[in-house]
């Protein structure tokens, strides 16, 4: 039961979940008719990758997180689970992904694989030296909600380039609020995550930026210029409102740059992106 507890730990076991959710949704927007199959193998696949990803940042930031009261109590810092039993964990669950993804497509499996490598590879070795990487571990943090359409038409087109834009331009406020909020903690672990290395006007400014290209991509289907991803207009007048509350504490934030309204921002930007997902699959179904 506890290596249960500890593995669930390891994989980061809701934000995966949530990760898959995002590429069931990006699925569910492609197809018009569901293969269970296809379905089970992208849940199960993704989820080893999502997992594998978490795995290999925690054996990376051990030290780290052994410092950060947020961390301190996860497999490896605490000393419940070796090094090595979390590299056999990482390990395995990268093959298990990529052969559950590339038993749907190639291209499925691939683009999984670039997620897994940037994450590990770039985005976290990154996170220490320079405040950029929030930049490149957007790359692979977009990637699961434009998955769900490469596993269900094996192809990458104007339709899964912008479920990754959509997805892409919220990593930012979202990462920087979380960065704001826990900007001592990561400070004293050694990590740069703010844009301009400090909770100033500067960073809220790029928050504003980037939540406006959010809503902008969000909203865009609705032209019908994204090929056969396409949302309604009341649609689109949902999805700007749940924007423009993101929108709202931004510049709350900027007014009055406190924790309490980076914690908002940040709860807003959850909502935003679990709910925008739902919206778009419930919106696929009505036309």
């Amino acid at each position: 039961m506890n290596f249960l507890s500890d593995f669930k730990q390891i994989t980061k076991f809701g934000l995966s979940v949530s990760v898959v959710i995002s590429s069931i949704a990006g699925y569910l927007l492609a197809v018009e008719t569901i293969n269970y199959n296809t379905l089970f193998l992208l849940a199960f696949g993704g989820y080893c990758m999502v997992g594998a990803s978490n795995a290999y940042n925690q054996i990376i930031e051990k030290i780290p997180d052994g410092v950060m009261p947020r961390t301190q109590n996860r497999p490896l810092p605490s000393g419940r689970m070796t090094t090595n039993t979390a590299l056999i964990i990482a390990v395995t669950l990268t093959v298990l992904g990529i052969i559950s993804l590339y038993a749907i497509n190639p291209k499925t499996a691939m683009f999984s694989a670039i997620s897994v490598f940037l994450y590990t590879s770039v985005y976290t070795p990154l996170k220490p030296v320079t405040p950029l990487c929030v930049f490149v571990g957007a790359i692979p943090g977009a990637i699961p909600f434009m998955l769900g359409w490469v596993a269900a038409t094996n192809n990458f087109g104007i339709e899964a380039g912008t479920l990754f834009a959509i997805q892409f331009f919220w990593q930012f406020p979202h990462f920087w609020a979380i960065g704001w909020l826990q900007f001592d903690a990561y400070k004293k672990a050694g990590f740069n995550m703010m844009p301009t290395n400090g909770k100033n006007k500067t960073a809220i400014r790029l928050i504003i930026i980037y939540t406006i290209l959010m809503i902008i991509a969000s909203v865009i289907p609705v032209l019908k210029k994204t090929g056969s991803f396409y949302i309604l207009p009341i649609t689109a007048v949902i999805v700007l409102l749940l924007g423009l509350v993101m929108l709202h504490y931004g510049f709350v934030l900027y007014k009055h740059k406190n924790d309490k309204t980076a914690r908002k921002l940040m709860l807003s930007s959850v909502l935003y992106i679990t709910l925008i997902q739902i919206i778009f699959v419930v919106d696929k179904f009505l036309h």
